[in-house]
């Protein structure tokens, strides 16, 4: 078969047959599994067969039987797959219950070979003994033909082959009562099936926690927890009978241990323990107990627990929670309770740019951003109170902090640092912020805090002044930015990320400054977004994973190493945030899911707020922008782990060209009026400042400016003179700034040397020329939220403010009639205006399209220079790719941290 010979035949089952083979290029044994060439034409069992493949491809882990290779020959597919030695576990079933230290083992092995399929969104649907195989090597997880997928599939019967090689599913002999399925029907092996399988409901991750519960309980007492001489009679055991308890059977079983099978035979799957990685770290921590597995422990108690249908519904009562699981509380070291949280309001988590949540010190307060519609606002939430509350004066707060004693909360909006009291009211300002990673609030009463993100950090008064440089970048290492600080106890050291352009932030390096000796030195490196705990411990994220490395306080450096403590962190690569927070009593919280980055699709947009696909797939698009001609789409993209560059979409030809090819930044592109260059900003040199290049990637690309401050390019004059661009300065936060690529003498103008346009107390951004260059429209907060202004470009007086509720990315139609922005909402919004003489008068706006988009700071909207549709940057099923109105919060972590990462002596 293809480059394999076929050296024997070792069994055959429903979907073909199972041989030994020979890799004739590698010289090694393998097993080649057959689908049969009647069972070949049926096209839901080769579906099946193909599924099969699929999920075992995907998944890379040594307690999960090895795909090799797939082919076709003469017609027969086939798999190839690692050649295994042993016995299913089923045989050493037929024995009795196993020794505890062989439980244990086999045990943690299948419980992570599972939290491995289930992280990859694969439910195996028959797991039993005879799919564990148990070699030299350790234990193998087989079979995944019934993974969860689309189309129908065979069920697998309820025997084994008595062989004792190799891919034990596919010995297994099929039975007349083996029925061919369909959607909806039952799937897998009854005797081992959760209740919702058998009354054929949808099956997911704890439909197998129940299989899985259910070959613990075989292991343990060696037999069966639901038994009948018919599979009716087997049914109907399953649906509403409770197994004999584990401990009658078997006395030495540890009690802890018996709840744990309890748990996971639960019927309602919303009362099983919810994950196998949960399942793991019990059946762990349970193994190492004193004396597990030998001395016989009181009478479990019931096996329901009672705090849980309120975790499934969200209500947290952290006091209730603790006293609840007393029962496991037998010993010193406590274990972690998980439990779902409810945010307490209507509205989604927000993960723009920077963390979420926040924990106050004692652990009892919850802040967070949420989302409703487009507005963004900071919502708190005491934890033995079922509501959240949102403050108001908070809008568009992100990354917000607690003070040493809970009462205040700092948060960054509109480009300053703020603060309000956790009971609401008058909302302080503390210091500009032009373009924040976060804050920490120590015990001396001062923050420190990255004002910016191509800079170190800095040091404010919690009362509010002039902020302090703190870090300074190490040019040796290549750091081009100091952010995501924590402020470690008794605020002489301050934790932070620090990060080469060079490199994605799962390469960044969890860093410690010294404010004694204004000394810096790495904690770890490869990850970013550190945080401490009193464990000993500090925590970062790396590959969407929260590792741990113990830390030794006095010492500012790590003190053993690192092991992975929770996997699925909501992260974003794009700027090293993570959405966790932990609080010094040793509760952490975090978001669920995977990396969020801005993953959209390119999209039309019509007036009658129709979308069709203009670009079809998903990436990490930013800051489209029409060329002139409108054939073309410039913008920005991000790969994951790596820093934006500048492509070129030709949406007529479906043709993605890349521009930029630097290690750093490169965003924000700008095409010149005749459409030949592209400007964008670059962090190639140091700072975001100003570069272009041709547009159709020829030649190399040029510095326009050079300056200490972040730069970013907005538009260009028609006449192709000038460039408005935006510049952060640290004294007076966003500027519009211009620079003239001709000399003009009597304007006192000199080529290639920018001039302020606009500068304030406040942001102005956006900056937009008129069709005809004679206006500039561009956003200011002056007014306490962003609104749209336009002023006169060349000669003349004057202000008129355009939008009424909010507008931000002025954008004008080139008819000359109309002036198109972004509401604070997400919305489109639209102004007629006239122009006499030296002013301009604009009508009241009107919706231009009822569609909302995410409201970002940079812009994700371009109209086409037809001035008959925008191309936005949309999730085709919404704002966001997943809503996130849960959180999960985990008790007693330290405990956790103290046995899985334990210090080294010194």
């Amino acid at each position: 078969m293809g480059p394999y010979e076929v050296v024997s035949a070792i069994g055959a089952g429903g979907m073909g047959e199972v041989y030994r083979g020979r890799d004739t290029r590698l010289d090694r044994t393998v097993a080649i599994k057959v689908l049969s060439a009647a069972l070949s034409e049926n096209p839901d069992l080769k579906q099946r067969f193909e599924r099969e493949a699929r999920a075992i491809s995907a998944l890379q882990h040594p307690n999960i039987c090895v795909l090799y290779d797939v082919g076709t020959e003469s017609g027969t597919d086939y798999l190839v797959m690692e050649y295994l030695e042993g016995e299913t576990l089923s045989d050493p079933l037929k024995r009795g219950p196993l020794p505890l230290d062989q439980f244990w083992k086999i045990a943690i092995e299948v419980a992570d070979a599972l939290d491995k399929a289930h992280r990859a969104g694969i439910t195996h649907r028959d797991l039993k003994p005879g799919n564990i195989m148990l070699t030299k090597s350790g234990t193998k997880l087989l079979d995944f033909g019934l993974a969860k997928g689309n189309g129908a599939a065979f069920a697998a019967s309820a025997g084994s082959s008595p062989s004792q090689s190799v891919f034990a599913a596919a010995m297994t002999r099929s039975s007349p009562a083996t029925p061919l399925t369909s959607v909806g029907s039952i799937v897998g092996t009854v005797q081992y099936m959760a209740p919702e399988q058998i009354e054929g409901r949808e099956a997911d991750a704890r439909s197998d926690i129940f299989s899985f519960g259910l070959v613990l309980y075989e292991m343990l007492t060696g037999a069966r927890a639901f038994e009948g001489k018919t599979q009716a009679s087997i049914v109907a055991s399953i649906l509403a009978l409770e197994p004999k308890p584990v401990r009658s059977l078997k006395g030495d079983v540890p009690a802890p241990l018996e709840r744990v099978v309890n748990h996971c035979l639960e019927k309602d799957p919303e009362l099983r323990i919810q994950s196998a990685h949960d399942l793991k770290l019990q059946l762990q921590l349970i193994s190492e107990l004193p004396a597990a597995g030998e001395a016989k422990v009181a009478a479990a108690p019931p096996s329901r627990f009672p705090w849980m249908p309120w975790a499934v519904a969200g209500v947290l009562l952290l006091a209730t929670g603790l006293a609840l699981w007393r029962p496991w509380q037998t010993h010193e070291i406590k274990e972690p309770v998980r439990l779902s949280v409810d945010i307490g309001a209507d509205t989604s988590l927000d993960f723009a740019i920077t963390g979420s949540e926040a924990l106050s010190p004692d652990g009892k307060r919850l802040a967070f951003i949420g989302r409703t519609g487009g507005t963004r606002q900071l919502y708190v939430r005491p934890l033995d109170q079922l509501k959240a509350t949102a403050l108001a004066g908070t809008e568009g707060a992100r990354d917000p902090f607690f003070s040493p004693d809970g009462d205040w909360l700092a948060f960054f909006a509109d480009g300053k640092l703020k603060k309000v009291s956790f009971q609401g009211g008058a909302v302080v300002t503390l210091c500009d912020a032009a373009n924040n990673r976060g804050g920490s609030w120590g015990s001396d009463n001062k923050i420190v805090a990255a004002l910016g993100n191509r800079e170190g950090l800095s040091r404010v008064d919690a009362a509010g002044g002039k902020p302090e440089p703190l870090t300074q970048l190490d040019k040796a290492a290549g750091d081009i930015t100091h952010r995501w600080p924590q402020v470690l106890p008794g605020a002489k050291a301050v934790l932070f990320t620090a990060h080469n352009a060079g490199e994605g932030f799962d390469n960044a390096r969890i860093a410690v400054y010294s404010m004694e000796t204004g000394k810096q030195q790495t904690v770890a490196q490869g990850g970013s977004f550190g945080r401490y705990l009193p464990s000993g411990h500090v925590m970062y994220m790396h590959e969407g994973t929260l590792f741990a490395v113990p830390f030794d306080l006095k010492r500012l450096a790590a003190n053993g190493k690192a092991v992975p403590a929770v996997e699925g962190v909501v992260t974003d690569s794009s700027t090293g945030s993570a959405q966790f927070a932990v609080s010094p009593v040793g509760t952490l919280i975090y978001a669920a899911g995977k990396a969020t980055g801005n993953l959209t699709e390119i999209q039309w947009l019509d007036p009658d707020g129709k979308v069709t696909p203009l670009r079809k797939g998903m990436a990490a698009y930013d800051a489209p922008q029409f060329s002139p001609d409108g054939t073309r789409l410039a913008v920005h993209l991000s790969e994951p782990g790596k820093s934006p560059d500048v492509y070129v979409y030709d949406w007529k030809r479906d043709t993605l060209t890349r521009l930029t090819f630097a290690p750093e930044v490169d965003n924000l592109p700008a095409w010149t009026p005749n459409g030949r260059w592209i400007a964008y900003g670059s962090g190639r040199n140091g700072p975001l400042n100003l570069y272009w290049g041709r547009s159709d990637g020829t030649g190399d690309a040029q510095r326009l400016t050079e300056s200490r401050n972040p730069q970013l390019p907005s538009g260009w004059h028609p006449s192709g003179k000038f460039l408005a661009f935006m510049e952060a300065d640290p004294k007076t936060g966003l500027d519009v700034m211009i620079l003239p690529l001709e000399g003009d003498e009597k304007a006192g103008w000199k080529p290639g040397k920018p001039y302020v346009f606009l500068n304030s107390s406040f942001n102005e951004m956006w900056p937009a020329f008129s069709p005809d260059g004679r206006w500039l429209a561009y956003a200011s907060n002056e007014t306490g939220r962003s609104e749209v202004y336009v002023r006169p470009f060349l000669g003349g007086d004057g202000k008129w403010q355009v939008s009424n509720e909010g507008g931000n990315h002025p954008t004008w139609s080139s008819n000359g009639k109309q002036l198109l922005y972004r509401n604070n909402s997400g919305g489109i919004m639209v102004a007629e205006y006239k122009t006499a003489g030296g002013s301009l008068q604009a009508d009241k706006p009107k919706p231009w399209s009822e569609i909302e988009l995410v409201v970002q700071f940079t812009r994700n909207l371009a109209l086409h220079p037809d001035g008959k549709r925008f191309a936005v940057l949309k999730n085709p099923q919404g704002q966001a790719a997943e809503k996130h109105d849960k959180l999960v919060m985990v008790q007693n972590f330290m405990d956790e941290l103290r046995r899985i990462a334990p210090s080294e002596k010194k």
